[in-house]
């Protein structure tokens, strides 16, 4: 396999991963969320495993930024 065709394949694996850990922090608030705000917002510490996955999230978002520009600096 050559070095274009992992980073595409890299690339694709890694951004599902991303969207599906973005999708587990939403809590309450996907499309069928208030559009108005009308919700209370409350702002809280995150612990346990919901910080964990803040983490990993931020963890993986560098992790195809920067597979994405090897990618592009790779073509």
């Amino acid at each position: 396999m050559e070095l274009r065709s992992f980073l595409a394949v890299a690339t694709i694996l890694i951004s599902v991963l991303l969207i599906m850990l973005t999708l587990m922090q939403a809590k309450g608030t996907g499309i069928w969320g208030a559009p108005d705000g009308s919700q209370e917002a409350t702002f809280r510490t995150r612990r346990g495993m919901q910080r964990t996955l803040h983490r990993l999230t931020i963890v993986v978002a560098i992790v195809f930024v920067s597979i994405a520009a090897w990618s592009v600096a790779a073509s």
